[in-house]
């Protein structure tokens, strides 16, 4: 058995700490993937806010929440918004009580996109400040990195240098990554302490 994908295990970190009824972001919802799964890890009585600049993105994840079987999400509310913008689309008694976030940087991997859209590391730190504001004592923060691309590169190293300059005391953070490959993606994960 080999080693788990990032985007496997970035599911797997999230599954662990996400409960029932929870509240989870999707920060860019891309094809819908961790938006379902979100919904289906928080089950009906949850909610997940997801997150995207390109109305494709939204549309394709629609498509894929309408594929299950009524009643057996819970609610859904689709941003067409930067994922900078998180706090302020979040309603304030949800602030300190999310359980998950995810990112998936880069750009909506599908073959009609525009892959000059792609997140943007101004943004994409914005964000994550807001992230770890967002979340609850526990909650977890995963970020999938692609630095194999134009720019990736550089978002990806930001968002590392970022990661480990996060207070200890507050913050707990990984790295999972391959190491003979630089260009493949790898996974960031933050973790707000109970006890701050």
């Amino acid at each position: 058995m080999g080693f788990l994908s990032v985007l496997s295990f970035a599911h797997k970190l999230v599954s662990e700490r996400l409960r029932p009824g929870d509240t989870a972001v999707d920060a860019t919802a891309g094809t819908g993937a961790d938006t379902l799964f979100l919904a289906k890890t928080i089950g009906t009585k949850g909610h997940v806010h997801a997150f995207d600049i390109q109305e494709q993105a939204l549309v394709l994840t629609r498509d894929r929440l309408t594929k299950e079987s009524p009643g057996t999400l819970g609610g859904i509310t689709l941003h067409h918004q930067s994922h900078a913008l998180m706090k302020s689309c979040i309603p304030e008694h949800d602030h300190g009580h999310v359980g998950a976030i995810m990112f998936n940087l880069g750009y909506l991997p599908v073959d009609s996109s525009d892959k000059q859209i792609m997140t943007e590391t101004a943004s994409t730190l914005e964000a994550l400040e807001a992230a770890i504001e967002l979340l609850r004592p526990g909650g977890i923060v995963t970020i999938v990195l692609y630095p194999g691309h134009r720019g990736g590169d550089t978002e990806a190293d930001a968002v590392q240098a970022w990661a480990a300059k996060l207070p200890q005391q507050s913050v707990q953070t990984i790295l999972y990554r391959g190491l003979q490959r630089s260009e493949a993606p790898f996974l960031i994960a933050l973790e707000r302490k109970k006890t701050l």
